[in-house]
């Protein structure tokens, strides 16, 4: 009989990641969302971490894709093929129920992503139907941020695609914005900056590895330094430099204003009530964002609102999308239906 019980599982569908949390054994996958295929026939390779090891290493024949994009299915197929791969995982290879999926969406998407990504989940072996929630206040569950009481709590959800900043009270989202810079923006950033103060190529990996050992979104009292390897743009040749964190928080300067301006937005159409509930408890940092040193100083200096990172920023909207699936009613409840988004999308369609 155990072979035919149903899998329940929460899904963070990430730009970057791919995390699923499974009900009763925790984080189970936590993987790339990127998927290497054939240039030939299009037919898929490698998925995952087998895939992210192909970036930038392979031959003409094959293709590294990142499906998603700002948040959003950017390749249908690929996508499906993605999902399929890590839903077949959970499954077994003798488990023939479909697993109960709740999974993560950006907080501002239109019915059309929704629609995408739910039926991408279902042609990948998913339970119909399947349950969506979005991002932050998955994020904000995982968190233990008691949003289902009438007080105003606030995610900062800094992604690999897309920073959504959303204002939650009784499992609803009262005020979100978003910006489609994250993550990937920021090691875009410190791509662009090596390339043109040291005239250096290097490529998006070596970036997030620069960013992860040393990034900080403030300039340090006693910066750290790290080698950088890549081609030099002149001559041709591999070349290193040695980079100090002081230069990265000037290179990733811009993309951090847009992430505090969205945060800033987000907070300006809050209701007072809501605001000051938030003054008073702070803002909850979430995402592989968050670990950016000195983010959160960087936030509570542009907001004067104090910020604080969550426990596993990175895990959370994952785990938070399993806990929901205890109360996915009442949270299908206070969230818009489809018919409700169109009518605050075309408000001349709303009927006397």
């Amino acid at each position: 009989m155990a072979l035919f019980s149903a899998v329940r599982a929460g899904i963070d569908l990430g730009t970057v990641n791919f995390l699923v949390c499974e009900k009763g054994r925790g984080l189970v996958i936590n993987q790339p969302s990127v998927v290497a295929i054939h240039n030939r026939d299009d037919s898929v390779v490698a998925v995952g971490d087998e895939a992210l090891e192909l970036e930038g290493r392979t031959p003409g024949a094959l293709k590294v894709l990142y499906p998603l994009q700002g948040g959003a299915i950017a390749d249908y197929r690929m996508t499906t093929a993605m999902l399929s791969h890590f839903i077949n995982s959970l499954r077994g290879n003798f488990n023939l129920v479909r697993p109960e999926i709740v999974i993560t969406v950006p907080a501002g998407v239109t019915t059309v992503e929704q629609r995408a990504v739910r039926d991408a989940c279902e042609q990948a072996g998913a339970r119909r139907p399947t349950h969506l929630i979005p991002e932050p206040l998955a994020a904000a569950l995982g968190s233990d941020v008691p949003v289902d009481l009438p007080r105003g709590s606030m995610i900062v959800n800094i992604g690999g695609g897309r920073t959504e900043a959303a204002v939650i009270s009784l499992y609803g989202i009262v005020a979100s914005e978003s910006v489609r810079i994250a993550g990937k923006q920021i090691d875009e950033a410190i791509q662009a900056y090596v390339r043109r103060k040291y005239k250096l190529s290097i490529g998006i990996r070596t970036a997030e590895e620069v960013k992860i050992a040393i990034g900080s979104a403030l300039p340090d009292i006693s910066p750290m330094q790290q080698a950088v390897r890549g081609r030099d743009t002149v001559s041709g040749l591999p070349k290193t430099i040695t980079m100090s964190s002081t230069e990265i928080a000037t290179a990733i300067e811009e993309p951090l204003s847009a992430i505090a301006q969205t945060v800033k937005n987000a907070l300006s159409r809050t209701p007072p009530e809501l605001a000051a509930d938030i003054l008073d408890r702070g803002i909850v940092l979430t995402g592989g964002g968050a670990l950016l040193r000195n983010i959160e100083k960087l936030l509570t200096q542009a907001t004067e609102v104090p910020c604080y990172i969550t426990d596993s920023p990175l895990e959370c909207a994952a785990i938070g999308a399993e806990k929901a699936l205890d109360d996915i009613d009442i949270i299908e409840r206070s969230l818009p239906t489809e018919e409700e988004m169109l009518i605050d999308l075309f408000p001349q369609a709303r009927m006397d």
